[in-house]
């Protein structure tokens, strides 16, 4: 989650392109097919959204947000709260940045949405946070040939029989990735990168036995990458923790955040929000 990606985030945060990072030029939403089941009807829709206006700041981070060859924003993320977001009564505009620049922008409130956002106490103090929408998990990617790291069930046993595990620096992967670093029998056998594509090739030169990656964002960049022929995911899957939205205290009203966890209840309940998942999944 975002607590721990700022130093990813001189390209993308975990995930992508360096000189769109820093750009803060705002973006008019462009018309996406809703990938849930919506109840409401397109006229109410119309005129719901012109109850209010609200800024969602993003930063490349694909799968979850990105801007796609059409300049259109899009991802897992955006797909999925933009249509809560309209159907409590708001249109959206898009601002993007950098991770800490856009936390800055909503305490202010130039900026009123964030999201894949941690929930602490800090930033309750300046913001409002919907209940989760996911659940943030990390797999372990190992080599398609390998078939003796497959047959290993959990991470102590992979690292045990001398497997070496790539991560990304400062992420935070969970209390067991945290003891095994804390271990001074296994903390040798963990690779720190930068970021999650000089894992890759690490473990493509066979210089790391696998590497953990976000599931959603290590699909994305096997698929991108054309390598699911080479790496594949090993089956470990380690969760660390729920997803939230962020809402700036200064253009967002309680009020406003109950509807929206009443509408983001309503989806996750919809066929459609699996359906979604296992889209940007595969």
């Amino acid at each position: 989650m975002k607590a721990r990606l700022l130093p990813f985030f001189f390209l993308l945060m975990a995930c992508s392109p360096a000189s769109e990072q820093n750009e803060a030029a705002e973006v008019l939403k462009q018309p996406v097919n809703p990938p849930i089941d919506q109840t409401s009807s397109a006229d109410t829709k119309t005129s719901a959204a012109q109850q209010c206006s609200l800024v969602l700041g993003f930063d490349a981070w694909e799968p979850y947000q990105y801007v796609d060859v059409g300049g259109r924003v899009a991802g897992l993320d955006i797909e999925l709260i933009s249509g809560v977001v309209e159907n409590i009564g708001c249109e959206l505009r898009y601002k993007q940045g950098a991770w800490v620049d856009l936390l800055a922008d909503l305490e202010k409130g130039d900026v009123d949405i964030l999201l894949g956002a941690s929930k602490t106490e800090a930033r309750q103090q300046f913001a409002f946070f919907s209940d989760p929408y996911r659940v943030e998990e990390f797999s372990l990617y190992i080599r398609k040939n390998d078939k003796a790291q497959a047959e290993h069930e959990s991470l102590g046993e992979f690292v045990a029989n001398g497997g070496t595990i790539g991560i990304v620096a400062d992420y935070l992967y969970g209390a067991e990735v945290s003891n095994l670093l804390d271990d001074p029998d296994t903390s040798g056998l963990f690779e720190n990168a930068i970021m999650g594509e000089i894992n890759v090739a690490r473990l493509l030169d066979e210089d790391i036995a696998g590497f953990l990656e976000d599931s959603f964002v290590g699909a994305s960049l096997l698929r991108r990458k054309a390598l699911s022929e080479l790496i594949v995911a090993q089956g470990i899957i380690i969760q660390t923790g729920n997803v939230y939205v962020m809402f700036s205290r200064e253009g967002f009203s309680q009020q406003q955040l109950e509807s929206f966890n009443e509408e983001l209840q309503s989806t996750k309940e919809s066929s459609g929000y699996q359906d979604l998942l296992t889209e940007y999944a595969y």
